[in-house]
């Protein structure tokens, strides 16, 4: 029985290049995303590429409460052999927090948090008993700071550090492993999903591909923290050099203008509102 690699985000960026990567290193696919029409795309493109792969797919909101356990079930009656679980799938939400919708902050909390700590306590038990294994979840450089106009997203991969970093302690000796990868600016559509779609900072922006590579061949290294480039590694490391006050008011002003740009956008063009 082959193994599988699970990956949520798969439909695109990071996630499909991941899938190709595993696909190469002869893992079995799980992808789920929640964009039928894309996955459905993606998984007949890995088909062409990689036609010894088995392709699971299954689209679902990972924001829905429960959902953990109905991908859960999926694997059991399927038999999936489950080696890689990639918690890939994420958003953001930009702007003042007391502006933002709560349905969408909700929403992105229960993807980056509750659903991916979910899944992950449905699965290590299985690993820890074949006694190999790989975690491996997508964090962000945003981790690492307080964000002031997003500060749901980056508290949530705060969570996502500091539960990786401890899970990883905890697995120490079992034969698996806990990674989280905390990527920069990458050419996925993130930016624009999270209405930020032109960024004051255009520079050091990683390609998906070069990203999923550093991500797959950091999780089977079995590092706990990884963090692509030498500009988000400055970026990492820049709160142990200032004060956390004084960080959160440069990322604070960074956002700031993003935000400036984003309205005075919408007022030269208001046909484009949907749009932007």
């Amino acid at each position: 029985m082959k193994t599988t690699a699970l990956i949520t985000g798969a439909a695109g960026g990071i996630g499909f290049e991941f899938a190709k990567i595993a696909s190469q290193a002869e893992y079995s696919l799980f992808l789920i995303d929640v964009n039928e029409v894309a996955l459905a795309e993606k998984k007949a493109e890995l088909s062409i590429m990689f036609p010894q792969t088995d392709i699971h797919i299954m689209v679902c909101n990972l924001a829905e409460q429960g959902i953990a356990e109905k991908i859960h079930a999926y694997i059991l009656e399927q038999q999936l052999l489950v080696e890689i679980l990639f918690n890939n799938a994420g958003f953001g939400n930009f702007g003042h927090f007391m502006e933002t919708d709560w349905a969408k902050d909700q929403a992105m909390l229960n993807v980056h948090m509750v659903t991916t700590t979910h899944l992950t306590k449905l699965l290590l038990p299985g690993m820890t008993q074949r006694k190999r294994g790989y975690i491996l979840n997508n964090a962000s450089v945003a981790a690492f700071v307080p964000g002031p106009l997003m500060s749901t997203y980056h508290a949530s991969k705060a969570y996502l550090l500091s539960f990786t970093q401890a899970l990883a302690n905890e697995l120490k000796g079992t034969g698996v492993s806990a990674t989280v990868l905390c990527p920069g600016m990458t050419k996925t559509g993130f930016a624009k999903a999270n209405g930020n779609d032109d960024p004051n900072i255009k520079f050091n922006i990683a390609s998906a591909e070069d990203v999923a590579y550093f991500a797959f061949s950091s999780m089977i290294k079995g590092q706990s923290v990884a963090v692509p480039g030498v500009w988000n590694k400055l970026s990492a490391f820049l709160p142990r050099l200032l004060s956390r006050n004084r960080v959160t008011n440069m990322v604070g002003n960074i956002q700031r203008k993003n935000h400036a740009k984003r309205v005075d956008n919408r007022q030269l063009a208001p046909e484009l509102k949907l749009k932007i």
